[in-house]
């Protein structure tokens, strides 16, 4: 969660269309639990159907000629291709898009989810007890992803052709296996019992991918990252190498721009781990 924008002008804007979105809707937001995202692109707040049923109303923001592709309607895609995941996705209900002034604005409607967020922050900052069931409903829900037909790509082998090699020190990787990713899970974006929030990125990734976003997103808490790697066989094996190179080399390039360094040690570590293990599978 971040703060109102500082822009004052960009904070108005946002308010009064959030407040337009509930009405053409036709739901009823509840005061003073707004959700602020990045620069002020989205602000979500709880709302109330005419009926009473609690729905979360999340509204985006980008100029008119930038609002479509991937992230602009990956909520909606994710509803097209999943559904509610038996109930581990909230379902999204309904949308509203109108523009205003050159800007793009899209509402969404999705069921509310009451459970708090398991981390503030992407980055596990203290080890988790989590039940054996959750666990296993969090393996099966992104094995039912990972199974799913899209054309969305999450990761493009152009990026990884890049970005490994810089980053991590190793070629990039052939993938024998592209499969759906969620592509953003991590912490701050899990809760328990399980929902799995934000669908904006999903997509085609190499094997193996949320399995090393979570991995990576937990580094800093040892007893939790064990279980993470229990619950994943796929880390640590060579069909998961390149999901893990391409994670590792993702976050590093954010540390090299001042963001995550508080995980920069572990990954560094991790890097020279995908480095032995790639001369190790190389010389076989």
């Amino acid at each position: 969660m971040y703060s109102p924008p500082l822009d004052p002008d960009t904070e108005q804007r946002m308010c009064a269309h959030h407040a337009r979105a509930a009405e053409a809707l036709d739901v009823r937001v509840e005061p003073g639990g707004e959700f602020w995202g990045w620069a002020g692109r989205t602000l979500g707040a709880p709302a109330r159907t005419g009926t009473g049923a609690p729905v979360w109303l999340r509204l985006v923001s980008a100029p008119e000629d930038k609002a479509l592709g991937k992230l602009w309607d990956g909520a909606l895609d994710a509803q097209h291709a999943f559904g509610d995941l038996d109930g581990h996705r909230p379902a999204l209900l309904a949308v509203h898009d109108s523009v205003d002034d050159g800007t793009a604005y899209r509402a969404e409607l999705s069921v509310r989810v009451d459970q708090p967020v398991l981390s503030h922050d992407p980055i596990l900052q203290q080890d988790l007890q989590l039940p054996d069931a959750w666990w296993t409903g969090l393996a099966a829900t992104l094995e039912r992803v990972a199974a799913g037909s899209t054309d969305r790509a999450a990761v493009r082998q152009q990026y990884m052709e890049r970005a490994i090699p810089e980053f991590v020190g190793i070629p990039a990787l052939t993938i024998s296996c592209w499969t759906t990713a969620h592509a953003d899970v991590h912490w701050a974006n899990l809760t328990s019992p399980l929902r799995l929030l934000d669908w904006e990125g999903w997509g085609r990734a190499p094997e193996g991918y949320d399995a090393a976003t979570l991995y990576a997103y937990t580094l800093l808490q040892p007893d939790t990252v064990a279980h993470v790697r229990a619950v994943f066989p796929v880390l640590g094996s060579p069909a998961g190498l390149a999901a893990e190179a391409t994670m590792c080399a993702q976050l590093l390039q954010t540390v090299a721009r001042g963001d995550n360094l508080a995980l920069a040690d572990p990954l560094r570590a991790w890097s020279e781990e995908l480095r032995r293990r790639f001369v190790t599978a190389s010389a076989i």
